[in-house]
């Protein structure tokens, strides 16, 4: 998959071009990226960095970082990716001059996307303007109740499972490993402490049946109360896994809650609360 930064860095071709954020590339996503396939052209999407939000002055929590939605967009089979940076040069565009320089710019004739799309300039564009501008227009029927910020929603409010089912995969928190306190290894549980990039969505505090590296893991995400910790932290402790970690860059799936975090009486008592998550975990099955 070729990724590009500005429209003369892609190789030139026919296009079916689908545009969006695609954070999180979910299944409504996915459906719009199969529209732009079934064209026949070279299928491209047109997406952006940081996201428009962040940018105009709200607030956003990503479900995937740039790196991952774009591993997960070369999954979805695409051919090619415009990366555009946005910026406040980018939101000030007008709509026409958009779709000239961003769209036929990399030769896209036919433009895939869901049928509220707006863009430019005050999101003064829409499909029909395309249409007009003569590019062949794919209208694609939202998906109900599939969105990124419903799939935000489900994630604060602990349902990881109900928004795999909006992914088409389990939700993923992720970041480089480095270096904890090192309790986990002493107590028999060494974990993956990952340093999470900002703005990307961590889920509630609680602990969590997932998996990484293709393996299953108990994740847990909080302040480690019993230690009276006060940084809030992911750690993932992978099972029957034995290796270094880290500098690593580890993408985590949160598959179920298992418990809250709590203080404990004991450190035997904890010890025995860490046993019990990983055999939640041994059973644990991927939602989706």
């Amino acid at each position: 998959m070729n990724v590009a930064r500005e429209p003369a860095g892609l190789p030139e071709a026919r296009r079916s071009v689908a545009v969006g954020t695609f954070d999180g590339v979910h299944r409504g996503h996915l459906q719009v990226i199969e529209a732009a396939r079934t064209v026949g052209l070279r299928t491209s999407i047109v997406t952006f960095d940081p996201h428009p939000r962040a940018v105009l002055g709200g607030q956003v929590e990503l479900l995937t970082t740039l790196e991952r939605r774009l591993e997960l967009l070369a999954d979805a089979a695409v051919d090619d990716v415009l990366v555009l940076r946005f910026d406040e040069e980018l939101a000030a565009l007008s709509a026409e001059d958009f779709a000239e320089q961003m769209l036929r710019g990399i030769g896209a004739e036919t433009v895939a996307a869901g049928e509220t799309f707006r863009f430019g300039r005050g999101r003064e564009g829409d499909l029909d303007l395309l249409e007009r501008l003569g590019f062949e227009v794919r209208r694609v029927p939202l998906l109900e109740n599939v969105s990124s910020s419903r799939v935000r929603e489900l994630l604060h409010g602990g349902a990881p499972e109900r928004a795999a089912l909006l992914l088409g995969r389990p939700p993923e928190v992720e970041g480089i490993v480095v270096r904890g306190d090192g309790r986990g290894r002493e107590l028999g549980f060494p974990t993956a402490n990952l340093d999470v990039p900002n703005r990307l969505l961590v889920p509630p505090d609680g602990v969590y049946a997932g998996s990484a590296l293709d393996r299953p893991a108990a994740v847990s995400i909080g302040t480690n109360p019993h230690f009276d910790g006060v940084e809030r932290r992911v750690e993932a402790h992978l099972l029957d896994f034995d290796g270094d970690l880290y500098g690593e860059r580890l993408v985590v799936e949160i598959w179920s809650a298992i418990r809250e975090q709590r203080r404990f009486e004991s450190l035997e008592e904890l010890v025995a609360a860490i046993g019990d998550d990983v055999e939640r975990t041994r059973i644990a099955t991927r939602p989706v």
